[in-house]
C-alpha cells in the first residue's frame, strides 16, 4: 500500500474507532418552557405559527407543536400549508390523533376532504367515544357528495353528545348550501341555545337570517358580538346575496371545525 494511502486509512480507522469526532457535538435544542408555550398559545395566529414551526423544526416527534403548528396555518387561511405541515405530523407520529383530526380539518377547509377522510376514520377508530371525528367525518363525507355517510355519522355524533353546536351547525351549512334555509335556521337555533355555543355559530345564524331576509334580527346578533366596522362589511356581504336560495360554493366555509 502507497504511502498516501496507508495514511487516508489510518484517518478513515480513527474517525470509525471515535465516536466523539464522528458525531455532532452539538447538543439539541431543549423545547420551550411550558409557561412560554402557554403565552403563545394566547396570541394571535401569526405569531403561533412562527413559534410553533421552529418547535416543530427542532423536534418534528413533538405532539404539541405537530398539532399547534397545522392549526395556527389553518386559522390564518393558509389551508394548503395546514395539510402539509399535518401530513409531516403524521409522518413522524402516525398515532396522534388530534394530528389526525388536524390534517382531516386543513383538507376539509382547503376544499379536498377526500384526502382527510381516511386520518378521521383512524382518529374514529381510536376514539370510539369522541364526537369530533364524527363531526368531521360529517362535514368531509358531505364534501365528496356522500351524504348518506354524513347524516349517519351526525347521528353517531349526537348519540355521544346530544344537541353538540359544532355538529348542529355543521348540519345546517351543508342545509344552507342546498338552498333550505328553515331547516338551516331550525338546527342553528337549536345549536345557539346550548351554552357551549361560540361566535362562529352565532355568526352563522345571523347569515342564514339575513339570507332569509330577516335583517334586522341578523343585524342584531352581528352588533352584539362583532365591532361596528366588522359588522358593518359582514351586513353588507349578507345583503349583497338576501334572497339567494344558497350560498354559493365558493363562499362556503366551515368555522366551526370542531
Amino acid at each position: 500500500m502507497s504511502r498516501t494511502r496507508l495514511i487516508a486509512a489510518t484517518a478513515l480507522a480513527c474517525l470509525i474507532a471515535s465516536p466523539g469526532l464522528a458525531q455532532d457535538p452539538t447538543p439539541a435544542a431543549a423545547p420551550a418552557p411550558a409557561e412560554t408555550r402557554a403565552a403563545y398559545a394566547r396570541m394571535d395566529p401569526l405569531s403561533r405559527s412562527l413559534f410553533w414551526a421552529a418547535e416543530f423544526e427542532r423536534d418534528p416527534s413533538d405532539p404539541e407543536a405537530g398539532v399547534a403548528l397545522p392549526r395556527a396555518l389553518r386559522e390564518l387561511g393558509r389551508f394548503e400549508e395546514a395539510a402539509q405541515a399535518a401530513e409531516r405530523t403524521l409522518v413522524a407520529q402516525p398515532d396522534n390523533v388530534e394530528a389526525l383530526m388536524e390534517a382531516g380539518r386543513a383538507h376539509i377547509a382547503r376544499g379536498h376532504a377526500f384526502y382527510g377522510i381516511a386520518h378521521l376514520e383512524r382518529a374514529r377508530a381510536a376514539r370510539p367515544g369522541d364526537w369530533r371525528p364524527l363531526s368531521l367525518l360529517g362535514v368531509a363525507y358531505d364534501q365528496v357528495r356522500r351524504p348518506e355517510d354524513a347524516e349517519a355519522a351526525w347521528a353517531e355524533g349526537l348519540k355521544l353528545s346530544p344537541d353538540n353546536p359544532a355538529i348542529l351547525s355543521n348540519m345546517a351549512m351543508v342545509r344552507l348550501s342546498a338552498g333550505d334555509l328553515d331547516l338551516a335556521e331550525t338546527l342553528l337555533r337549536r345549536a345557539v341555545a346550548h351554552p357551549e355555543a361560540g361566535l362562529q355559530i352565532r355568526q352563522n345564524l345571523a347569515l342564514v337570517l339575513g339570507l332569509k331576509g330577516d335583517l334586522p334580527e341578523a343585524e342584531r346578533m352581528l352588533r352584539r358580538d362583532l365591532p361596528p366596522e366588522m359588522a358593518d362589511a359582514n351586513l353588507a356581504w349578507i345583503r349583497d346575496r338576501a334572497g339567494a336560495a344558497s350560498v354559493p360554493g365558493g363562499s362556503r366555509t366551515w368555522g366551526s371545525l370542531q
